[in-house]
């Protein structure tokens, strides 16, 4: 088995769990290629030199890998599906962090997982992405303009409103007053979208969440769309420019540029324990049911 590792750093109480995975992967005598940076990091964060195979600068040098390990946050799961761009090999994300519904897998689940690896038994779930076209003044956005999670239109600074005019399939929906507006995947729905009001959607849905971001108008809420819609965004406002976000990715665009987002023509394949589930991971990581009346 091949397997790829992607990560950026992680805290000190992270560090008996990098042992135990290099440990694990040894074990199952694991082909392991490395991302050079977080190589470097654990050498110099551990001082310890694990023992793999190989290491990778760029999304070229990975071929026939069979699993992507991302371990972090889901921001750094939402920058290992950038940097793999359209190669499609199942990401698995093992959480260094806190919340994490990308980076489902905690530091006590690590021996289930490889239980799972050397059975082969994880699942691999399919999840839709968003495409999008804009010219943005740095023309940066273009070298992969996908998102996993969402789409942020949001204003520079505190002072002034933007104003989007929303259209779907070419018809007119809505003019948003607001700070900004999200577009979400059913994966997005619970990142962005959720802090700022919008609905938890299940994942293998097939549509996408339109949520403003503190509306002028109170009246104005969450709107969810058949992810076979075109969606076509002019926005407008003070000054120049406002901001574009692609998950954690963020750039430059001049006012009155059109926006188009569609869903994309791949999907990002995400790697789950055997006991892993949508409904258990909203539990474990919104706290439902601990209220001390229940």
């Amino acid at each position: 088995m091949r397997i790829a590792i992607f990560g950026k750093n992680f805290n000190d109480d992270f560090h008996e769990v990098i042992y135990k995975i290099f440990e694990k992967l040894n074990q199952n005598k694991v082909e392991i290629i490395i991302f050079e940076k977080f190589l470097k990091f654990i050498e110099k964060k551990l001082f310890f030199s694990p023992r793999i195979n190989s290491v990778f600068k760029t999304t070229d040098e990975l071929v026939d890998i069979d699993l992507v390990m991302s371990i972090g946050g889901d921001g750094t799961f939402l920058e290992c599906v950038s940097f793999l761009k359209k190669k499609i090999f199942p990401i698995i994300g093992i959480n260094s962090g806190r919340l994490g519904f990308l980076a489902s897998v905690s530091k006590n689940q690590i021996d289930e997982l490889f239980e799972d690896i050397a059975k082969g038994s994880y699942q691999i779930e399919e999840r839709s992405i968003l495409e999008v076209d804009v010219k943005t003044t740095d023309g940066k956005l273009n070298s992969f303009p996908y998102a996993l999670n969402e789409l942020t239109l949001q204003k520079k600074d505190t002072t002034s409103m933007l104003n989007i005019d929303v259209y779907i399939n070419d018809k007119f929906l809505n003019k948003y007053w607001a700070d900004g507006l999200i577009i979400a995947t059913p994966t997005g729905s619970t990142a962005y979208s959720l802090s700022a009001g919008g609905p938890i959607v299940f994942p293998q849905t097939q549509n996408f969440v339109i949520t403003p971001l503190a509306p002028h108008t109170l009246t104005v809420r969450p709107l969810i769309v058949d992810d076979s819609s075109v969606i076509k965004m002019i926005v407008n406002g003070r000054g120049n420019n406002f901001i574009v976000a692609l998950d954690s990715r963020t750039f430059y665009v001049d006012f009155m540029t059109e926006i188009t987002l569609k869903k994309a023509d791949f999907k990002v394949r995400i790697a789950k324990t055997s006991q892993d589930d949508f409904f258990k991971t909203l539990r474990q990581k919104l706290m439902w049911g601990l209220d001390i009346r229940n």
